[in-house]
C-alpha cells in the first residue's frame, strides 16, 4: 500500500484531529523552548543574583519575581503564537 492511499483510507474527520494534535505539539514544544530562552535571559539580566541558590534559601521574593517573569514572558509566547 502507497502512503496515499492509507491516507485516503483513514476519515478526514480522523485527519483533522491528527493535525490538530500534532500542532499542538509543536506549539508546546516551542513554548516550552521560548519560556526556557526566556529564563535564560532573564538570568543573563541579574547575573549578580544567583537565582539557584537564592530559592534553595526560601527567599520568597526572588521566588516572587521569577514566577512574575514567567508569566509574563508566557503571556507574550502566547500572544506570538496567535
Amino acid at each position: 500500500m502507497s502512503p496515499s492511499s492509507i491516507l485516503a483510507s483513514i476519515p478526514v474527520e480522523t485527519q483533522a484531529l491528527i493535525n490538530a494534535l500534532m500542532a499542538t505539539a509543536a506549539f508546546g514544544v516551542v513554548g516550552i523552548a521560548l519560556m526556557l530562552v526566556g529564563f535564560k535571559a532573564f538570568e543573563l539580566v541579574t547575573r549578580r543574583l544567583d537565582i539557584e541558590k537564592q530559592l534553595e534559601d526560601r527567599n520568597i521574593a526572588v521566588g516572587v519575581v521569577v514566577a512574575a517573569m514567567l508569566l509574563g514572558v508566557s503571556a507574550i509566547v502566547i500572544v506570538s503564537m496567535l
